[in-house]
């Protein structure tokens, strides 16, 4: 059983100009048909959820729990079936980030971000005046870090899941072989992109049909990508870092002028590290540590709010939205300067979550009047002792909790599929800094620390975050976009905390976005009435000149008087909820 709301329109002429003009934010970001105030009703089950951007995978996951399967081995189905179903985020050829909490309460992160090759350095995509070269870092092989996601989901299904990693897999080879019918947002998706994809023969092949395009009602067929997922099935992740998959995925990369190898493959380790942990009232966060920088930010903007009364201020005020542009501001500026990969640096996260550091950052705050972004200084932690997207949650029957975001960055990534492997590849380098102080496509500002190395991850926003009272879980979510992942995620988090939305209308109430540079507030259709703006206007804010929809929230929550899950999929992507 499944949630079967209509799907929305995606990716309508408009909202596309406005995406490619508004800092190249990935394409998935779809047009919705809800207004302020509407909603549908959250899902709810008497056992397992699970919460994707597609219905198709949503069901593969619920699949998978019917047949006996925990809520990791859920994810790795949803994962390898997004890779078919949802090709401009879902991927092989990507990286990310699982949080996972067990049935015994125990909480773990598994890193799988991709790495720069070993050829890479900090002066990678620069010219000889040292000057970045327009579309090195995101278009094309040069773009391709080395992809994670298959050893992070043999890395969680190894270690938490019950069924054959073999069984596991079966839902997306049949999608992949078997083909699904498209619909009329799916082409649009593809259509949208065709700049892109139309660049490599292998893309224009598979999503192009040679140039003779797809329409609503046909069915894509991928069997060079259920031919991968064979292999894996069969080999488990060394048939994509060492063995056939491998050498066709160097081939592909060496003859389309970029640089990864297949050592690089072959040495790509996913990493388990320690979630961070923080308080916000009564409750417990448990979100992403670096190398992404969406849990730090997301602890110290809740830590800044720590004593002010949200709900007196009434949520969607002016006097709200203020306080809450002014902490993404603070946040942001420190994110800039201070965040990298764990291995190659030392993040001052102590120094950066300290309750008395948060509090000056707080008394900065003027109620009535914005700081201009160029009078908001990084923190000095100089001190110190001796960094396309889709996401997807799941919890089963037995309390298991998977919160998983992962990515090809770019909408479908570098827009190249690997010849013979029917697998796209990312664009993740971008999320290096290419030169500290010039922005990369989501206009983010990136220091040092962020630098390009061989071997190194790079600074992610990717958010996943499980939320505790009285040390049980009753929210996990996370979401896609960029940096607006860490303010969708906060905002989400605050709309269910402290204004008690249910976990449906939380997620569709309308969002906003601030992240220091550019100084500009980006906000939906609908989503700030205009009496507020012009308040807000007054006190010096400055909006962005366009708007549309942003995030792709999955999210599920427990609510204690009903004893039960729901399950949120939001409703600007046409996503579901499905039940075990």
């Amino acid at each position: 059983m499944k949630d079967t709301s209509p799907r929305t329109g995606l990716f309508p002429s408009q909202a596309l100009a406005t995406l490619v003009l508004w800092l190249s934010l990935p394409l998935y970001f779809l047009q919705a048909t809800w207004l302020h105030g509407a909603t549908r009703a959250p899902v709810w089950g008497q056992r397992g959820l699970v919460a994707t951007v597609s219905p198709l995978a949503s069901e593969a996951g619920a699949t998978i729990l019917r047949q006996g399967g925990n809520a990791a081995d859920a994810a790795v189905a949803v994962g390898f079936a997004l890779a078919v179903t949802w090709p401009a985020a879902g991927n092989l050829g990507g990286g990310g980030f699982a949080l996972v909490r067990g049935q015994d309460g125990k909480s773990t992160f598994i890193d799988y971000r991709e790495t720069a090759p070993a050829a890479a350095d900090k002066n990678f995509y620069l010219d000889a005046k040292g000057e970045v070269i327009p579309g090195a870092s995101t278009v094309g092989y040069r773009a391709v870090g080395t992809p994670g996601t298959v050893a992070g989901m043999a890395m969680l299904h190894k270690k938490y899941g019950k069924l054959p990693w073999k069984k596991v897999l079966e839902p997306a080879r049949r999608l992949a072989i078997e083909g699904f019918v498209m619909d009329e947002s799916f082409v649009s998706m593809l259509e949208s992109n065709k700049e892109r994809l139309e660049k490599f023969p292998g893309s224009r092949h598979i999503f192009l049909k040679d140039g003779k395009g797809f329409k609503a009602g046909d069915r894509l067929v991928q069997p060079e990508l259920g031919w991968s997922i064979t292999q894996i099935q069969r080999q488990g992740e060394s048939a994509f870092y060492q063995g056939e998959i491998a050498q066709r995925l160097a081939k592909a990369i060496k003859k389309g002028g970029g640089v990864l190898t297949l050592d690089d493959l072959k040495n790509y380790k996913a990493v388990e590290r320690a979630p961070l942990e923080g308080r916000f009232k009564n409750y417990q966060i448990i979100t992403a540590p670096p190398p992404s920088s969406g849990g730090a930010l997301i602890l110290a903007m809740l830590g800044m709010l720590e004593k002010d009364d949200l709900e007196a201020l009434g949520f969607g005020s002016a006097a709200y939205n203020h306080l809450l542009v002014e902490t993404m501001k603070r946040a942001f500026a420190d994110r800039a300067e201070w965040f990298g990969d764990p291995d190659f640096t030392q993040n001052p996260l102590q120094k950066f979550l300290a309750p008395d550091y948060l509090s000056k950052r707080r008394a900065g705050i003027n109620l009535t009047k914005t700081t201009p972004s160029q009078d908001i200084k990084p923190g000095d932690f100089s001190d110190k002792e001796s960094t396309e997207t889709t996401h997807y949650t799941i919890v089963d029957a037995q309390g298991m909790i998977i919160s998983n975001t992962y990515t090809l960055n770019g909408s479908f990534g570098s827009g190249a599929t690997a010849d013979g492997t029917g697998i796209l590849l990312n664009n993740e380098m971008d999320d290096f800094s290419s030169k500290p102080g010039s922005p990369n496509m989501y206009g983010l500002l990136q220091g040092d620390r962020n630098a390009i190395a061989p071997k190194k991850r790079p600074l992610s926003s990717m958010t996943p975050t499980i939320v505790l009272e009285d040390g049980k879980p009753i929210l996990a979510l996370g979401s896609p976009g960029g940096p607006t992942i860490i303010n969708s995620v906060f905002q989400v988090t605050l709309n269910t905390l402290v204004f008690g939305m249910n976990i449906q209308a939380a997620i569709d109430a309308p969002k906003f976005h601030h992240q220091w540079m550019p100084d500009r507030i980006l906000s939906e259709p609908f989503g700030i009435n205009p009496d507020t703006k012009k308040i807000m206007q007054s006190m010096g804010h400055n909006f962005g000149d366009r708007v549309f929809q942003f995030g792709d929230v999955q999210a599920v929550f427990y609510d204690k008087k009903r004893q039960q899950w729901s399950g949120g999929s939001d409703s600007r992507h046409g996503g579901s909820v499905a039940v075990e």
